[in-house]
């Protein structure tokens, strides 16, 4: 218990600095090199704070429990949209571009829609996780040429190389401190709810979804503590699009199979959540308090689902 303990503590101190730092290099990045705020956050943030989804789920699939690495990705979808810009919205009111939402936001939202249907028979084909690998060759694709169209809120003369390749050091290794420290989260959650006796597939879909996705809070109260909407957005959408099509796409191509009909409800939440958010973003092109204050209801509204369909 005590080591659970220790990790878990550890995991919360260290994560929220070094995820400041990320987006300061990140920032930097994107002012030095002429690149869009969305950019950056959709690829680099949204990557970079995904990988944690991918390590867990990959290893869960790898030793064929299917479950935990479905559980895993819709868990933490559901949090970034609902937990992350929940507590963001609380901070500070996030102000939206209309680009990113009629772009990016209906790129997730599709997205969402195709790993929805392909899981809805709670039967995972080798040949769907292949579709969704390359479903992400195309969104990353669109990504970088949506951003050669978008211009940056703060205009700024270029750096010079060697700035530029000391905040591209810089961020490379608040990325790793930020997924190490959020291992830590995660390994010391498994234990302690392990200890507690919880199931595998809702400790999945609530303990480690939440702890995978820390990276993405700790980013995006960073960004907008930092007046960076959009990175703070497209940290959001570029981590539900990394997860739902690498992660689901890695995990259906190494583990195919049934997974438990719990996960029915949830699919069709983490749906129903995507639209709400996405309509909340929309109506104004801002989210602001009262609508983070829905969003977190929302998630604690998931966590009970979570229980009630996987235990």
């Amino acid at each position: 218990m005590l080591l659970a303990l220790t990790l878990t503590i550890g995991g919360l101190v260290v994560l929220p600095v070094v995820a400041d730092r990320f987006v300061v290099a990140a920032g930097r990045i994107s002012r030095s090199l002429g690149l869009s705020q969305i950019l950056v956050g959709a690829l680099l943030v949204g990557f970079g704070t995904s990988l944690p989804e991918i390590v867990v789920s990959g290893w869960a699939a790898i030793k064929g429990n299917a479950n935990f690495a479905v559980a895993n990705v819709v868990g933490s979808n559901v949090a970034n949209l609902a937990l992350v810009l929940g507590v963001a919205a609380l901070l500070r009111p996030i102000v939206a571009s209309r680009s990113l939402i009629r772009r990016e936001g209906s790129l997730v939202l599709l997205v969402t829609v195709v790993y929805g249907v392909f899981h809805l028979d709670t039967d995972i084909a080798r040949w769907e996780g292949g579709v969704l690998l390359a479903l992400l060759i195309v969104a990353v694709a669109l990504l970088i040429r949506w951003s050669r169209t978008d211009v940056l809120e703060v205009a700024e003369d270029l750096q010079h190389d060697i700035t530029v390749q000391r905040d591209l050091l810089v961020g490379s290794v608040m990325m790793i401190l930020t997924v190490a420290a959020a291992t830590l989260l995660v390994e010391g959650a498994e234990r302690l709810a392990d200890e507690l006796g919880i199931q595998s597939a809702v400790i999945a879909a609530t303990l480690v979804a939440v702890g995978t996705s820390l990276p993405e809070l700790a980013t995006a109260v960073a960004a907008v503590r930092r007046h960076q909407s959009d990175l703070a957005l497209g940290n959001v959408l570029g981590s539900n699009l990394f997860n739902a099509l690498a992660v689901g796409g890695m995990a259906a191509v190494i583990a195919p199979g049934d997974i438990d009909n719990g996960f029915v409800p949830l699919l069709w939440f983490l749906l129903g959540i995507t639209l709400a958010a996405g309509a909340l973003v929309a109506t104004g092109y801002r989210l602001l308090r009262w609508e983070g204050a829905i969003l977190l209801i929302a998630f604690v509204t998931f966590i009970w689902l979570s229980g009630a369909n996987l235990a």
